[in-house]
């Protein structure tokens, strides 16, 4: 529902989510069913694209059906095979130890939204939430209409024992909390922008590219309806030296690899533009905040080129939960539900994520991804092993 004056006032909330992404519908679906009263502020209207590349690993298979997605009677892309090539052309092939599926955002989202709303979420739309403060083991979560901000009096309080921020990669937020991440200074792993595309094109449903090129790197997969995915990643001054024009970067350095000029000659473009996104950052995270629970990638970015982050996003979620239901119920501390979901989320997640990091240090580089495209050829069983380690089992 979108904002409006008759939600002011309302209180007493067992859970707040602040963000209606992956994590933020998937843990407001499991609060709900339990019986707890929750409610989540998105600053969009469902449904819109987001920048992602709309890969989504296997081991989520079960949760999301277990959320109320039907996803075994929608006929999606099944994906079994990579495909990574070097700037120079150079390719390597292999089978995923698990494999994935195909499903674009603007309608994972909408789909699990409508769930949400059924299940008794109250869901606002069009609103951003601008300070949460936590006082006497409640929070006051503060927040306003997105299209009439400025107006005097329209600031909605919303009261709960529980707040999670699942917004995503950047948010005004984590500005505001002076996060770590936002402060430093820019480099190779802080400074990169996202760009998405779908489109229609001759390409193997079963496969998803990484194809590299100079400071980033373009995956492309297929998506529901016939449709697929093209995304890619690259640094915000190869877009400066390009005069700020994506259309420019993408001809005169995206190019430069031959599949990708390949598959930008022959790929039609579904939208007028593409969806774009800036200042994203892998540095590491802090995951609680002021006794706030940060979830997806709010708590931590894998690079794309791993093709993970939605399964750790929703597995995320779901950890969380976990430990959410417990301290609601009485059976832990709030001290307990803080540590038990840190040791958890690193448990599962710290060496994905860093071994991400270490593979992005050499797909960011033409002449580091040229030699270990090269190295890796002769030995399968490593470059299966790096794509193993950066993947979980079905929770």
């Amino acid at each position: 529902m979108p904002f409006s004056s008759a939600t002011d006032g309302r209180r007493g909330y067992d859970v707040a989510i602040v963000g209606g992404g992956l994590a933020g519908l998937a843990l407001s679906i499991q609060a709900a069913k339990a019986g707890h009263k929750t409610i989540l502020f998105e600053k969009e209207k469902f449904p819109f694209h987001k920048v992602c590349g709309e890969y989504v690993s296997l081991e989520s298979w079960n949760f999301l059906e277990e959320l109320g997605l039907p996803l075994s009677q929608m006929n999606l892309p099944i994906i079994r095979d990579l495909v990574v090539t070097a700037p120079n052309g150079k390719k390597l092939e292999r089978r995923l130890p698990l494999g994935g599926f195909g499903i674009s955002r603007y309608k994972l989202d909408a789909m699990r939204a409508d769930i949400a709303k059924v299940n008794g979420v109250e869901l606002l739309e069009e609103t951003k939430v601008n300070d949460i403060n936590f006082t006497d083991e409640m929070f006051n979560v503060q927040c306003l209409p997105v299209r009439s901000a400025a107006k005097a009096g329209s600031t909605l309080h919303v009261q709960s024992k529980i707040v999670a921020a699942t917004f995503g990669k950047r948010s005004n937020l984590d500005v505001k909390w002076k996060r770590g991440f936002v402060l430093q200074k820019p480099n190779k792993l802080n400074n990169y922008i996202g760009v998405k595309y779908h489109v229609r094109t001759d390409w193997s449903k079963e496969l998803i590219a990484l194809h590299n090129f100079k400071n980033g790197y373009c995956g492309i997969s297929q998506i529901e309806g016939e449709k697929f995915c093209l995304c890619y990643l690259t640094t915000a001054k190869n877009l400066e030296d390009c005069g700020n024009s994506i259309e420019e970067m993408e001809k005169k350095i995206l190019c430069s690899n031959p599949h990708l000029k390949n598959i930008f000659a022959k790929a039609e473009k579904l939208y007028p533009a593409p969806v774009t996104i800036s200042q994203i950052s892998f540095e590491k995270k802090s995951l609680i905040e002021n006794h706030i629970l940060m979830i997806g990638d709010a708590a931590g970015m894998i690079t794309p080129l791993c093709g993970n982050g939605m399964s750790m996003a929703l597995h995320g979620s779901k950890m969380a939960f976990e430990q959410i239901d417990l301290f609601l119920r009485d059976k832990i501390t709030r001290q307990q539900l803080e540590k038990e979901y840190e040791d958890h989320w690193k448990k599962q997640f710290a060496n994905r994520l860093k071994t991400g990091r270490m593979i992005q240090r050499f797909f960011g580089s033409a002449v580091l991804s040229n030699l270990l495209i090269s190295a890796l050829k002769p030995f399968p069983t490593i470059a299966t092993k790096l794509v193993s380690r950066t993947h979980g089992q079905p929770f």
